[in-house]
């Protein structure tokens, strides 16, 4: 008897060692080894910070050539001062992977298409589906020429060679214990940083910003509808002014024109699913006014760029001095340098330009090896990439890729089959060699205008609209990407691959694209909309302008003077709902009284008094936003069934009130004939019951917007624990655009100064990346509540300010 319990405590005892030793996997998620996880003095608990953490007064680091000095803020702000660039930046490197080395890693491993590597291949092959997709967009491939064109300039080269050396001395200081979060949870270590893995986060930027392509759904909707409704539901220019430089006949220049003109349209018109594409919400505003309007009489220059909302937050707040350079503002985690900010003498941000700079090209192969295809009468070799995926748990995985003149073919036999989207190449900007990370080294040493010019002509993509504004008094506004020269409609359907002429043939030079200095109205903006008026003479498309937030902001610069920073506060944070105000009296007067129940009545009534104000405490602009997202499926009912996206907002209520007996507003499943007004009819009676039961279900008496919407922040792994729910105002097509995931994920302030240059800045989030620090999520109630910080431009590493709470010494290790 002694025997067989010795026997089954030791049978016990090696069964939790193994189990608590060994990672596990339940219901396709894996679970990490739960004895190191819990080991109470090297697992999780070791990851909760006390409100003030410990900090090493000096450091000694291996690599690093000079001693730094950098200052923490009460935010948790690192200001760095160092004697020369390369310290500089491999202190850079070293801080940012302190706070944020997992949320870099993982990033940069979904850009590359590397996540089943962490987590296995998921539920139904999901990550692994993902990770394909990634390669087969051709990320891995347009990061490798990034990589080769930051290399071959020598600034650029040593900028981030030093910035992953000091990312790799901190990775090759960690323990176990020191481990961040995530690391333990998913039961991996870092790798290595790589100059590779810079380039891959400046491609995951573009796929966020320029890989809303919509020429699928458009050669689908040209199928179904003809040419004439395309341009009547889709027009590449909508009837409303107010684009970015509006200055009708003032383009001072010969553009480039094309010899040929091949047919734009494709020969051959198949029905084709429309792609994932991004969040339509995603978008942003940036302006800056001239010390004309200004209480100072220096610029403001204000940017708020909207993205996906995540924990940790995208940016990192920096400041980086060394001789010929003292630059403070956002940075993003696995890159050098700011990338929205100021220095002594500038100020720069960043909105998405929203132009079209990917394309589909049909390819016809000459039989089912894919071994060659058809090309200007010839057949071309077909180049095959081996794609090889280290899933977690399980063999290697291979893939083969097929490349073409024009770029990856993305779907095939083996990936997705039952697409009707095989067999087409894809053609993106972002694929082309360009160094983006000169642009900003320059920018972050300019001092004026002309400085500010010459940097952006280092910028191809993604492209975006760059505000700028001076200590000298200037402002201006850029379009600046890398365009291709477009004949008319080019771009917004796929194309036949079999003729090199149907290509990009020729760029927009630089100093031809869209730009604008000093206008006499004393300010510059943009929001996403069109960049010019319809005298430029470049054809223009783009993946869905915006039509509001511009046209509010416009307005309300328009009407200001003595204008504050405290002025331009509350404008990045104003929730006026342009399209209710433009929309609302319409579908009002749409509803036929007499067959409202008393309910309906009710919120017809709150409507009707309703202030379009979107505050998070307002129930009118939960009625609205309810009526209006019932509306749109009942309108365009045909684009519901065959899978493309409906028309703007804009172009929607445009139709509503200039052509309200429009075809397609007829609901297909319907015996009667609708109109625009009985359409908005049963769509607010649906509405109103919809609000009436998400009252009973939360058991409230009134269904304010915060609470209808339901902000949240999610983290980047997806674990609902470690997300926050929020209760904010604003949405999309308004300043405030905080939708319930997307928004402003870094308002700024400048005021260009010269005895000075000041900021206030705020992101929901918070500046580490560890769930248990006080520093993870600190700025987020304060970014819900319109509130902003000071953000301390130190002049030197001597300089005193009150906000300083802690300086370390980072130090080389001594031979």
């Amino acid at each position: 008897m002694r025997l067989y319990k010795f026997v089954a405590s030791l049978a016990i005892t090696l069964a939790l060692v193994y189990g608590l030793d060994h990672r596990w996997e339940v219901g396709g998620s894996p679970i990490p080894p739960l004895g190191r996880f819990l080991d109470p003095f090297q697992g999780f608990w070791h990851n909760l910070e006390p409100a003030a953490p410990h900090r090493e007064a000096s450091l000694s680091i291996p690599g690093l050539q000079a001693a730094v000095t950098v200052s923490f803020d009460s935010l948790n702000i690192p200001h760095i001062f160092a004697p020369d660039e390369a310290s500089l930046y491999f202190a850079q490197g070293y801080i940012t992977a302190q706070s944020r080395l997992w949320q870099m890693e993982f990033q940069t491993h979904a850009a590359a298409g590397r996540v089943s590597e962490i987590t296995g291949p998921g539920p139904q092959n999901a990550v692994l589906d993902y990770d394909r997709g990634q390669r087969r967009l051709g990320l891995v491939f347009g990061a490798v020429k990034a990589q080769q064109a930051f290399e071959g300039n020598p600034q650029t080269r040593a900028m981030v060679e030093q910035y992953t050396a000091g990312i790799n001395a901190y990775i090759q200081s960690l323990h176990y214990a020191d481990l961040p979060f995530e690391y333990k949870l998913l039961h991996y270590a870092p790798e290595p940083w790589s100059n590779f893995k810079c380039a891959l986060l400046l491609k995951s930027m573009a796929q966020s910003l320029n890989l809303d392509d919509k020429d699928m759904e458009m050669t689908t909707a040209l199928k179904a509808f003809g040419l004439d409704n395309v341009e009547l539901l889709y027009p590449d220019r909508e009837a409303v002014s107010d684009p970015i430089v509006d200055k009708p006949g003032g383009w001072k220049f010969n553009p480039v024109t094309l010899d040929s003109v091949p047919s734009a349209l494709p020969p051959e018109l198949i029905g084709i699913k429309k792609l994932p594409h991004a969040d339509p919400t995603t978008g942003s505003n940036n302006w800056a006014v001239s010390g004309s309007k200004t209480a100072s009489g220096a610029p403001l220059l204000c940017s708020d760029p909207h993205l996906n909302l995540s924990l940790p937050s995208l940016w990192y707040c920096i400041q980086l001095s060394a001789p010929g350079v003292n630059t403070l503002g956002a940075s993003l985690p696995g890159a050098p340098g700011v990338i929205i900010g100021c220095n002594d003498s500038v100020a720069w941000g960043e909105t998405n330009a929203q132009r079209d700079l990917e394309d589909w090209f049909k390819i016809t192969f000459q039989d089912k090896t894919h071994a060659k295809y058809m090309l200007d009468g010839n057949w071309v070799d077909t180049k095959k990439v081996v794609e090889s995926f280290k899933v977690r748990g399980t063999e290697v995985f291979y893939d083969t890729v097929l490349y073409t003149h024009w770029g990856p073919v993305t779907y095939d036999e083996t990936y997705h089959p039952e697409s009707n989207q095989k067999y087409y190449a894809f053609r993106w900007i972002s694929h082309d060699a360009s160094n983006e990370f000169l642009a900003f080294y320059k920018l972050n040493r300019a001092h004026n205008y002309a400085d500010y010019m010459a940097a952006l002509d280092h910028y191809e993509a993604p492209a975006q609209n760059f505000v700028f504004a001076s200590t000298a008094g200037d402002i201006a506004m850029r379009v600046q990407g890398k365009y291709p020269v477009r004949r008319a409609l080019e771009g917004k359907f796929v194309m036949d691959g079999t003729r090199s002429a149907n290509g990009w043939q020729a760029f927009i030079p630089f100093d031809q694209n869209v730009m604008d200095k000093n206008p006499a109205r004393g300010f510059v903006s943009s929001a996403n909309q069109i960049p010019a008026d319809a005298t430029y003479p470049y054809y223009i498309t783009g993946n869905s302008f915006e039509a509001y937030r511009n046209r509010r902001i416009n307005t309300l610069l328009a009407g200001m003077q003595h204008v504050t920073p405290a002025d331009m506060m509350k404008m990045q944070t104003d929730n006026f709902n342009m399209p209710a105000s433009e929309g609302l009296p319409y579908f009002l007067k749409a509803l036929d009284s007499m067959k409202l129940s008393p309910t309906e009545k009710k919120a017809r009534d709150l409507l009707a008094s309703w202030n379009f104000i979107n505050d998070k405490t307002s129930e009118g602009a939960s009625y609205f936003e309810c009526w209006f997202d019932h509306l749109t499926p009942m309108l365009w009912d045909e684009m519901t069934r065959i899978a493309i996206s409906y028309p703007t907002t804009y172009q929607t209520l445009y139709l509503l009130k200039q052509n309200p007996a429009l075809p397609f507003f007829d609901i297909q499943g319907t015996p009667e004939k609708e109109t625009a007004k009985e359409v908005l009819q049963k769509a607010f009676v649906k509405s109103v019951a919809y609000v009436e039961a998400w009252k009973k279900e939360h058991g409230s008496a009134r269904v304010d917007w915060g609470d209808y919407k339901d902000g949240y922040v999610g983290h980047i792994m997806r674990v609902p624990a470690l997300g926050v729910h929020v209760k904010a105002g604003g949405n999309h097509d308004i300043i405030n655009a905080h939708s319930r995931t997307h928004g402003p994920s870094w308002r700024m302030i400048t005021s260009l100064e010269k005895s000075g240059v000041k900021m206030w800045g705020i992101y929901p989030g918070g500046q580490s990346g560890n769930p248990g620090s006080a520093h993870f999520k600190d700025m987020l109630q304060p970014w819900v509540d319109g509130q902003y910080f000071p953000i301390p431009f130190l002049r030197s590493s001597a300089t005193q300010d009150q906000a300083i709470s802690f300086t370390t010494q980072l130090n080389p290790v001594q031979p």
